[in-house]
């Protein structure tokens, strides 16, 4: 099992940046496809970004391509998401996901998730 603490979410001003941390307990960190979701009052949760077990694989939804990266330490037991550009639609909750068994942007099929950082961009 692993467990999740993200942090790093906060106010910031459209066109600022923030960088989000997800930190892992367990030593099978390295075996763990890692993902950042989001949630927005009244919304689903929706996808950002995932990571391969490694550092090399990343894909990103289309509304932050370009502007957000996703990268991990598997030395520091960590993933980052790196946010540039934020706009006042990027305001939610965010939240970190892992998998040791499925890769991809369904969030019903990660098995351990954080408590979700708030991530707030004012116009």
């Amino acid at each position: 099992q692993v467990q999740l603490v993200e942090s790093g979410g906060g106010l910031v001003q459209a066109g600022g940046s923030l960088r989000l941390s997800c930190a892992a307990s367990g030593r099978t960190f390295s075996s763990y496809a890692m993902g950042w979701f989001r949630q927005a009052p009244g919304k689903e949760r929706e996808f950002v970004a995932r990571i391969g077990r490694s550092n090399i694989i990343t894909y990103y939804a289309d509304s932050v391509k370009g502007r957000f990266t996703i990268s991990r330490d598997n030395a520091k037991n960590t993933v980052y998401l790196q946010m540039n550009s934020l706009k006042p639609e990027d305001t939610a909750v965010y939240s970190c996901a892992a998998s040791d068994r499925y890769v991809g942007d369904d969030p019903r099929r990660y098995d351990y998730w954080g408590q979700g950082t708030q991530v707030t961009v004012s116009s």
